[in-house]
């Protein structure tokens, strides 16, 4: 139980910009073989930025969300509540796996571009559709209720987190830089870690169960392991294996097929 606490405070500090500092930090402590171990958390962080984001979505959506502008600002407000919350660590992650990904390059060539700091084209416009297509979900699902909306993004924020966990499960890491951000991220996640994870998960689905209903529960969780399939493939075939560019990526891309899946079943 000391060290699940521990584990849990290190990937909130690692994902979020949450101060885990002073005697409370070295409680915690750090090693690369503790961050690897606390990946099975990465659900518990999502717990904590959904719950941001949620209460920004339902106090904006109760004061604007009447309208189809206001429940866009709404889900603008959360958006940027999130972003702020992770110093878009995630977004950063999905601009640069456009980059590398985007063109018809080689692996090596693939893994240099998404090392560069700057943005291109391909990331620029993976970017920007995945943006407005995650705002317009949710500004669609304020619509339907502000509660129902709210509770999707707690729901969503949790279960996108433990999908780059699977990843991890079944990818080698392969960045090229040994100062990566990730490399202490690089050994295959555990069967434990991955149980913890799934523990962390398993409320967020009932969550979405009880506010959404069932056939848009299912239609979530369907559209969810879809785009994570489509990732697993795409990164086994282009750099056969992932990068933490890419665990963003598929974070950010499960979390908007996760309320694409809740727009469509709430809609049968």
């Amino acid at each position: 139980m000391r060290d699940g606490v521990r584990h849990f405070l290190l990937a909130l500090q690692f994902f979020t910009r949450i101060p885990v500092t002073g005697r409370l930090g070295a409680w915690v402590g750090y090693s690369p073989a503790m961050l690897n171990a606390a990946s099975g958390h990465f659900p518990g962080v999502g717990w904590v930025v959904g719950a941001a984001g949620a209460a920004v979505l339902w106090l904006a959506g109760q004061r604007f969300g009447a309208s189809a502008l206001g429940a866009l600002l709404a889900a603008l407000l959360c958006m940027a509540a999130t972003a702020w919350l992770t110093g878009a660590f995630h977004e950063d992650g999905l601009a640069d796996t456009g980059d590398g990904l985007g063109g018809s390059v080689t692996r090596e060539r693939a893994l240099a571009i998404m090392k560069d700091s700057r943005i291109g084209s391909y990331g620029a416009v993976t970017l920007v559709l995945v943006l407005l297509l995650k705002a317009a979900l949710l500004a669609l699902l304020v619509q339907r209720g502000v509660a129902g909306a709210a509770a999707a993004v707690l729901g969503a924020h949790v279960l996108s987190r433990l999908a780059p966990l699977f990843a991890m499960r079944r990818l080698p890491y392969v960045s090229e830089a040994a100062q990566a951000k990730s490399k202490p991220l690089a050994d295959a996640v555990s069967a434990a870690s991955l149980a913890v994870g799934v523990l962390w998960s398993a409320p967020a689905l009932v969550l979405l169960w009880r506010a959404q209903g069932a056939v848009a529960a299912a239609a979530a969780v369907a559209c969810g392991l879809v785009m994570l399939l489509a990732v697993l493939r795409l990164l086994r075939r282009r750099l056969q294996g992932f990068t933490g560019d890419t665990l963003g990526a598929t974070q950010q891309l499960c979390e908007v097929a996760l309320y694409l899946g809740l727009a469509w079943g709430a809609a049968a």
